[in-house]
């Protein structure tokens, strides 16, 4: 590291004030900062300081995807070679996946990184690290036949309005990387709904329809345990495990609950958002197992959280620490009605049968606002009391 730190050194004249390349030390900032821990120290006030800054925490929650990020490139190209009819081995899928999520993850971080460096430059201010996270969240809730000029555009759309026009990192109102989806799905709903978009191919062989589970029963066809003619049955195993089409980070339940076991463990994630949120789908599952007319209502409430991007969505999107609740008692309230018109979502729109993502987004409005009447109600608490005490 001794090399690394004498090249930042040597070069880094350039970039403080007075130097030829002044207007680009937030760029600058930003790379030796990822190598190496700031030697700032405040001069005046009062600070606080947790043990863990920022940066190091968005590391913590790309390591908890990762095993959503490995499952995802195997399963691409299990399902490619599945639905083929081809052999293959462990090797030849996970390469094929490989080949194809990667430059996902460059358009992602390229594009996404690039605006970030450019408004820090433009702004004057260091370069926020919450691209780190939304870079990889992106991708992974992407179909994986999504056109990579898509990807782009939708990184770009949700930086500029979902992020920075409210400030940057720790100033967004919405979840970025839902408001990437969110605009494509409506900017180009054909890519990405349907059973050609699911499966890497589909769209180019007649005989592949990868069709996700969801979609098939928004059709009226049950597909878990025994399929229709001419459809592929699934087992709740096949479910849990991630050997289903969907999203290119969405399917394996395991490897979400792998990803959310060390987020726990590290302090990151909140539990009471996670445990919450499966609640209240349960609850949404129960009810319209009571009354089911359709397919959908009638899936068990526990075969909804193993399908679609509900477990994902819970465990990585809806627990952002700047969109979410704040106050304890707020976090599950808020946990508790993701989870719940998540399923409602789902089970109600039948022309886009996944209810995560829109029901994050409607609770990001509403997180200040159940913060403020669970403040407002502690503060009449506390007041009733003191006037009691008074009285006394």
């Amino acid at each position: 590291m001794k090399l690394v730190r004498n090249l930042f050194d040597s070069v880094k004249p350039n970039f403080e004030k007075g130097g030829k390349l002044e207007k680009l030390h937030p760029v600058f900032d930003a790379f030796e900062t990822l190598f190496f821990v700031p030697a700032h120290t405040t001069k005046s006030g009062a600070h606080v300081r947790d043990s863990i800054d920022l940066k190091r925490t968005m590391s913590f929650v790309i390591i908890a995807m990762l095993p959503a990020l490995l499952f995802g490139m195997y399963n691409i190209g299990y399902q490619h070679m599945v639905q083929l009819g081809e052999e293959f081995t462990f090797w030849d899928a996970f390469s094929y996946g490989l080949i194809r999520v990667v430059p996902f993850i460059i358009v992602s971080y390229g594009v996404g990184l690039g605006i970030e460096f450019l408004f820090a430059s433009l702004r004057g201010h260091q370069v926020n690290e919450g691209y780190l996270v939304s870079g990889m969240l992106i991708p992974l809730i992407m179909p994986i036949d999504t056109p990579l000029w898509m990807v782009a555009l939708a990184v770009v759309f949700a930086v500029v309005i979902g992020k920075e026009v409210f400030g940057g990192t720790g100033m967004n109102l919405l979840n970025p990387a839902l408001t990437a989806r969110a605009f494509l799905f409506f900017a180009y709903p054909t890519f990405m709904s349907g059973n050609k978009v699911w499966v890497s191919g589909a769209s180019e062989v007649d005989a592949i329809s990868g069709e996700t589970i969801l979609g098939s029963l928004a059709a009226g066809s049950q597909v878990i345990g025994t399929a229709a003619e001419g459809m592929r049955s699934y087992s709740a195993m096949d479910a849990f495990l991630g050997f289903i089409p969907g999203s290119i980070g969405e399917t394996s339940t395991l490897a979400i609950l792998i990803g959310a076991a060390f987020l726990l463990y590290t302090g990151i994630g909140s539990w009471r958002i996670m445990l919450s949120a499966v609640i209240g789908g349960a609850v949404m599952g129960l009810i319209f197992n009571a009354f089911a007319v359709n397919e959908l209502m009638a899936t068990p409430w526990w075969q909804h959280m193993i399908i679609g991007g509900f477990a994902f969505g819970v465990v990585f999107m809806a627990t952002d620490p700047v969109t979410a609740a704040q106050t304890t008692r707020g976090k599950w309230i808020y946990g508790f009605l993701v989870g719940f018109f998540a399923i409602m979502i789902r089970v109600f729109n039948p022309a886009y049968p996944e209810g995560i993502m829109l029901a994050i987004l409607l609770m990001n409005v509403f997180a200040p606002l159940i913060d403020h009447y669970v403040v407002q109600a502690n503060v009449k608490k506390r007041m009733n009391r003191l006037k009691v005490a008074k009285a006394a």
